[in-house]
Formats: structure tokens, sequence, C-alpha cells
């Protein structure tokens, strides 16, 4: 494990958590939805939110799915092959803000998938079948971090 060798790598991924974080609350603005706490810059007063999965562009809901979807299983795999990353992630608030975002954005953008019309339906399959994989990967993610920050101390 390249963190063992190297010790100073923890720092760095210290110093990268933020825009992994950041990762979800651009995915929420997107989306045109907000997240309490989540983003330290304030919202210009002309810039009215009019945009929502719902209504958006196919493109972009696509875009935004597909996005979605690597962030997560890269998330996943991260923790799932280096579980004492966890720790650096809890720093960080980073089950809370999971929480939070898998609250808010989830159930949209599965309605959004499911009432959309499609030409093609093979699009629907798609986007469904990508949506619930990051979701199910959220939960997993989720899972290694509450057994590694919560659990683990516990049983030692």
């Amino acid at each position: 494990n390249i963190f063992t060798q190297q010790p100073n790598y923890f720092s760095d991924l210290d110093e990268t958590l933020p825009t992994v974080l950041q990762v979800f609350n651009n995915i929420l603005h997107k989306c045109g939805l907000q997240c309490e706490g989540a983003s330290a810059e304030p919202q210009k007063l002309e810039e009215k939110v009019n945009v929502t999965p719902g209504n958006m562009p196919l493109q972009e809901l696509k875009d935004i799915v597909l996005y979605l979807c690597d962030t997560c299983t890269t998330l996943w795999a991260f923790l799932d092959v280096f579980p004492l990353a966890c720790q650096t992630f809890q720093k960080h608030e980073f089950c809370y803000r999971l929480a939070s975002f898998y609250e808010l954005a989830i159930p949209e953008l599965e309605s959004a998938i499911k009432k959309r019309h499609y030409e093609d339906n093979s699009v629907f399959a798609d986007l469904w079948r990508r949506i619930s994989h990051s979701r199910k990967k959220m939960i997993e993610a989720f899972h290694i971090m509450i057994n590694q920050v919560c659990l683990q101390p516990i049983l030692e």
C-alpha cells in the first residue's frame, strides 16, 4: 500500500477531500438544489436557479448521472481498497455530507428519470441502471465509513 510507504500521502488526501466534497456540491448546484452549509460561496442575487433535474435538457441530465456514477464508483473503490482513509474522510464530516447529498439529490434525480418521456427506451434503462448503481455505491461507501469510524474502534 502506497500510504504505508509514504505516510505524507495522508496529508495529500486531507488536502484533496474538499475537492471531492465540491463534486457533490457542484451536482446539487447543477440540479438547482442546495445543501445546508455545503457552499461557502453566497448565491448571487441575480442568479435565480430555475433548472431542476425534471426540466433540464436530457443531455445535461445524462451528464450529471454519468458524473455521479463515476464519482460514487471511484469513491467506493478507494474506500473498499483502503479503508484506513475513512479517518481522514471523517475529519471533513464526510458521512454527514454524503447523507445530506443522498437525501437531496437521489430522489430528485430518480423522479426526473422516471417522469421524463424518452424517444428511445434504452436511454431510460441506461440512466436508471446508472442512478441505481450510484445509489448502491454511495450506501456501500457509507457502510465502509461507519464500519471503520464507529464499529471497528468499539470492537478493538
